[in-house]
């Protein structure tokens, strides 16, 4: 995994160096389509197992390309998804993707570290893009990939596949319709146990760290639940496995939040335990969903009403990529912009500063 990732940051940053011959006029003018071609940027497990099968079931677009540094990848993925020669890119000839009008959407499913750098890129090649969660890992990459996709005059979208979620929509409206009253308290935890030892989520320098990754649901949960952005933050991190997490990298984060109304949050957060749940109190009542996180099989009820659409996985992915397609082909607003993503991440960089200091930290 180690060498394999170090020959993809290294064939990035050859790729980079390359003359790019962005093509954002063709993109703009080429004739409507039904259905948008989206190319896959990294075929790791989320990719595999989850991403390419949800575009098999897509309605408003279709699987038209793919980016990898491993021959025997494209190889596997040309033969099981009938993908063109044409449409097959390493990292040293992505920016080609400018002029191939099969592909109208980019999706970085790449490590944290590398977002930035193949955001701007497939914005600058006249791609739409969508890319994985965590958006970045600092805000200001973030803010980068906004601006660049707002200059190439792009949509750029985050992968928060619960926005898209029925059991999420249907919590936040029971929420915001004051069904148990003024939100007073939520308490959200998403973790599991990561067996893994040498994987980008345990290297700090490419984005790993549990906050960044699973952190970035108990946050949405607080976030959704409360419907405020947070003002000031305590945590605390630490790890019982520090010959995996080295140098600080959080195994486990237990955050608390204040809101503007005076709610409160207390998340948890980890990669050595198993925990899914979100829990809100109000003062009419209570929400609770378990679990809240996870690929389907959500449920929950409010003051003993019932919250519960059951489905199969990959059916969030599905209808994530669906939408963020509809709302491109339809010239609208898709429901997680880049401004989305860059919220979290600056909530992101607070806990961190918190946790190394010990103190309250405010959040602007």
């Amino acid at each position: 995994m180690t060498s394999r990732r170090t020959f993809l940051h290294a064939a990035a940053l050859t790729g980079a160096a390359a003359t790019i011959s962005p093509n954002v006029l063709l993109a703009a003018t080429a004739p409507k389509k039904e259905k948008l071609g989206v190319a896959l940027v990294g075929l790791g497990y989320y990719s595999t197992d989850l991403l390419a099968p949800a575009l098999q079931k897509t309605k408003n677009c279709y699987l038209a390309g793919i980016v990898t540094g491993t021959p025997a990848k494209a190889e596997k993925w040309k033969k099981q998804y009938n993908i063109p020669d044409k449409n097959i890119y390493s990292y040293q000839t992505f920016d080609q993707i400018a002029n191939n009008p099969d592909i109208d959407v980019v999706y970085v499913v790449l490590p944290p570290s590398m977002h930035e750098e193949y955001v701007i890129r497939a914005a600058k090649a006249g791609k739409h893009v969508w890319v994985e969660k965590p958006m970045a890992v600092t805000a200001k990459e973030c803010q980068n990939m906004i601006d660049a996709c707002t200059k190439n005059k792009r949509v750029l979208t985050v992968g928060y596949r619960l926005h898209h979620e029925p059991n999420t929509q249907e919590y936040v409206k029971v929420l915001r319709d004051g069904k148990i009253g003024k939100v007073l308290m939520v308490n959200c935890a998403a973790g599991y146990y990561d067996a893994r030892t040498d994987h980008w989520k345990q290297k700090k320098e490419m984005g790993g760290g549990v906050m960044y990754d699973m952190g970035v649901y108990v946050l949405q949960g607080a976030r959704l639940a409360t419907g405020e952005e947070p003002i000031a933050v305590t945590a605390q991190q630490f790890t019982s496995r520090p010959e995996v997490y080295k140098n600080g990298l959080d195994e486990t984060s237990m955050i608390q939040l204040v809101f503007p109304s005076g709610a409160r949050a207390s998340l948890q957060t980890s990669y050595g335990m198993n925990m899914n749940y979100l829990h809100v109190t109000g003062s009419k009542g209570t929400l609770r969903m378990e679990p809240y996180s996870a690929y389907n099989g959500q449920a929950g009820d409010w003051n003993g009403n019932k919250i519960q659409h059951p489905y199969e996985v990959p059916w969030q992915q599905t209808k994530q990529m669906d939408d963020d397609a509809e709302a491109i082909l339809n010239n609208k607003p898709v429901l997680v912009g880049g401004e989305e993503g860059l919220r979290d991440i600056k909530i992101v960089e607070a806990v961190y500063q918190a946790a190394r200091t010990g103190r309250e930290v405010k959040i602007t």
